[in-house]
C-alpha cells in the first residue's frame, strides 16, 4: 500500500511540474511576453484572511483551516453530529451506514473503504480538508495523517456525557459555529437533566444487555453503556459486572435471579442483519423471564441498536437514546 501511496504521490509532482511549465510559456510565442495590465483597484483589495485552529487530541495536536469544506467522517456518531449541524461531507464508509442516515448511500458521498479498512487511495485522489476519526481507526492515524489534518474524536461511554462534550466543542472549534454547536449540547443536556430527575425519583434499578447469535451479554456502570447509569440515573442491578468492550456472559437465570426492574435490550443482530440470527425479542419470550418484574411490569425495552451501537455519541442519535429512556419509564 505504501508503494502505490509513492507512486501516486510522484504522479500528482510530475503534474504540478508539466502545469507550470504550461503556466510560463502561456501569453504568446516564445521571446514575447505580456505587457503589465493596470490593477490597480485588485490591488488594493486584500484576501480575506484565513483562520486556523490548532485541535490538541489524544494523538496529536493538528492545525488546519477553520471551516474546511471537504470533510472525510469516519465515525457515524460524528457524522450525525454534522448532519444536525448541517455540515456536508465528501465521502464516508458505507458498509454499514445506520438506517436513520441512510441520505449518506446517495452516490454523490464517496465510499472510502470501510471502518477498519479504509482505502486510502481513494482518500488520497479525494484530497480532503480534514478527516475524523475515532477509535475503530486508531491505529491507522499516521497514514490518515500523511494524506490530510486528521483528529481522532474518540466517545467513552463510561464517561459520556464529558466525552460527548469535548467532541461537540472539538467541532465547534474546526467549523467555528460554537453558538450553533452550544444550542445543541444545551437541549440535550436540559433533556438528560429531566430524564435523570425522574429516573432517580423512582428509585428503580435497570440491566441493560446485549443479545447476539443467541448469547446475551451484560454491560454495567463501567461499560459502553455506562450512561444508563451515570447520566441516566438508573442504580445498576449489579455493582459487580467488569468493565469490558464486549460485555459479561450472562445466563437467564442471572436475570431471574437479580430481577432488575427495568431491563434495556439492544439487538446486535438486528444491526448485523443475518438472516439465521434470531431477534433479541423472540429470544427473551421465555417461561424465566415471565418471571421478572420487568417482564411482567412491562419494563423491557429494546432500544434501536444503531443509535446505541453503530452512531454513538451523535446529536440527535442522543436525543433518542434519551427519549427511548423517558419513554420507558411508568
Amino acid at each position: 500500500m505504501k508503494l502505490k501511496k509513492i507512486g501516486l504521490l510522484l504522479s500528482v509532482a510530475a503534474i504540478a511540474l508539466a502545469a507550470a511549465a504550461c503556466g510560463n510559456n502561456a501569453g504568446g510565442d516564445a521571446g514575447t511576453s505580456t505587457p503589465p495590465q493596470n490593477n490597480t483597484q485588485e490591488e488594493t483589495q486584500k484576501p480575506e484572511e484565513i483562520k486556523a485552529v490548532t485541535i490538541k487530541h489524544e494523538l496529536d495536536e493538528t492545525t488546519l483551516n477553520v471551516g474546511p469544506e471537504k470533510v472525510m467522517v469516519f465515525d457515524y456518531g460524528v457524522l450525525d453530529a454534522l448532519d444536525a449541524l448541517e455540515i456536508d461531507v465528501i465521502g464516508l464508509p458505507k458498509s454499514n451506514i445506520p438506517e436513520y442516515l441512510n441520505k449518506y448511500s446517495d452516490e454523490k458521498y464517496a465510499d472510502v473503504g470501510t471502518l477498519f479498512e479504509p482505502n486510502f487511495e481513494k482518500i488520497f485522489e479525494m484530497k480532503p480538508d480534514l478527516i475524523i476519526i475515532s477509535a475503530r481507526q486508531k491505529d491507522l492515524y499516521e497514514e490518515f495523517k500523511a494524506i490530510a489534518p486528521t483528529v481522532y474524536v474518540p466517545l467513552m461511554g463510561n464517561d459520556y456525557m464529558s466525552s460527548f462534550k469535548s467532541n461537540m466543542s472539538i467541532l465547534a472549534q474546526i467549523f467555528g459555529i460554537e453558538d450553533k454547536v452550544d444550542e445543541k449540547v444545551s437541549e440535550i443536556e436540559t433533556a438528560i437533566k429531566d430524564l435523570n430527575g425522574k429516573v432517580t425519583a423512582s428509585g428503580k434499578n435497570a440491566l441493560f444487555i446485549m443479545a447476539n447469535e443467541g448469547n446475551l451479554s451484560a454491560y454495567g456502570q463501567d461499560s459502553r453503556f455506562g450512561m444508563l447509569y451515570d447520566d441516566f440515573g438508573f442504580i445498576p442491578v449489579d455493582e459487580n459486572i467488569d468493565a469490558s468492550t464486549h460485555g459479561n456472559k450472562i445466563s437467564f437465570e442471572y436475570i431471574v435471579e437479580k430481577n432488575p426492574d427495568y431491563i434495556f435490550v439492544l439487538d446486535r443482530g438486528a444491526v448485523a442483519k443475518t438472516s439465521d440470527n434470531m431477534s433479541a425479542e423472540k429470544l427473551l419470550d421465555n417461561d424465566l423471564m415471565k418471571t421478572t418484574s420487568a417482564y411482567q411490569n412491562g419494563n423491557i425495552t429494546y432500544v434501536d441498536p444503531h443509535v446505541w451501537y453503530v452512531a454513538t455519541g451523535g446529536i440527535n442519535g442522543t436525543l433518542t437514546m434519551v427519549n427511548e429512556v423517558e419513554g420507558s419509564i411508568k
